[in-house]
């Protein structure tokens, strides 16, 4: 360094990459998070996808990788990560690594070390991290860089930079997320409530087409020959049942379940039975096991009374009998 220069401590260049994230991979995220072992705090895993010419990262897919972490120390099981790698390029050979994703809010002491590995596996990673604990009420996705830092020429040390992230949805993974969306519940409909919504659902429909037809019929909508023909295969398919008989074969469907819940009753009440039966039998057991030992330390007193002569001792045993002898004579013999 020439004299009279100052010495300016310098960051990387900012880099322009910014990542397009699929559902696929956010939702596989998710399910590794709810199977990871019990003691394990955060899941890690691999991204797979392309890195487009203009800068932006398509993540498309991901898998975890086992890894056991103590203190600021990360293990990863390298193996089981090239084998994964492996048998999914054979199906998607096109895909490749472009970084590497984890569980929790921003990034950890940890982090740098995973990092520097797959640095190691792929120029420029990108790290991913999805809030799992939805701290802020969501699950927020945030992507980071490595960046250099040095002082002068020297290099120092890595910072995180992080990146624009946001979702990417193909149209028909559009579609999905809206039906998942939609279908979201507090709560588990019961089966009758489940039934009387698919009900109404059948009615509405029923009357959305009565008004079609009734349309048609007063030239208020031009008729359309293809839904004439739907609706002629829909009416022609359904069978030509009376009131009656249409009662009593609803009543019969009835009391077959009502039988099904009454026969699965039984079976649940003979099942806890037989069990305490078990119980009761693996009891008896122990104290017939319980009474055969009095009964040979009783007939060991008999003989060690004998042995010294102690006939009183003798009468005893015989009149109290071996269930309660054997308090008793401990103390006198």
């Amino acid at each position: 360094m020439a004299p009279g220069e100052k010495t300016v401590l310098q960051f990387g260049g900012s880099t322009s990459l910014n990542v397009k994230v699929h559902p696929l991979v956010i939702f596989n995220i998710c399910d590794c998070y709810v199977r990871r072992p019990d003691q394990a705090e955060r899941v890690i895993g691999t991204l797979l996808g392309y890195l487009l010419p203009d800068g932006t990262v398509d993540v498309r897919n991901s898998y975890a990788v086992p890894h056991n972490e103590y203190s600021d120390q990360v293990a990863l099981d390298i193996e089981y990560h090239h084998n994964m790698l492996t048998s999914h390029q054979k199906v998607n050979p096109k895909e490749v690594i472009v970084g590497w994703y984890s569980t929790g809010f921003g990034v950890t002491g940890g982090s740098a070390l995973i990092h520097e590995f797959y640095s190691r596996e792929v120029a420029n990673p990108v790290h991913l991290t999805v809030d799992t604990t939805f701290r802020n009420g969501e699950a927020t996705i945030k992507a980071f860089v490595s960046v250099s830092l040095s002082l002068g020429d020297q290099p120092l040390a890595a910072q995180f930079q992080e990146i624009p992230a946001e979702l990417r949805m193909s149209e028909a993974e559009r579609v999905g997320y809206e039906l998942l969306k939609s279908t979201v519940a507090d709560k588990i409909p019961s089966d009758l409530e489940g039934m009387e919504s698919t009900l109404e659902r059948l009615l509405a429909l029923i009357d959305e087409t009565y008004k079609y037809v009734d349309d048609v019929v007063e030239s208020r909508v031009a008729p359309d020959n293809k839904i004439g023909r739907f609706l002629a295969e829909a009416v022609s398919s359904l069978p030509k049942l009376s009131p009656s008989a249409f009662d009593k074969l609803v009543n019969d469907s009835l009391q077959d379940q009502l039988l099904l819940v009454y026969l699965s009753s039984i079976t649940r009440t003979q099942l806890s039975l037989a069990e305490k039966l078990n119980t009761a039998a693996q009891i008896l057991c122990a104290m017939e096991a319980v009474s055969v030992y009095k009964y040979i330390r009783w007939l060991r007193l008999v003989s060690i009374a004998i042995e010294v002569e102690d006939y009183n001792v003798v009468l005893l045993l015989r009149t109290i009998g071996p269930c309660a002898c054997i308090v008793a004579l401990h103390a006198k013999l």
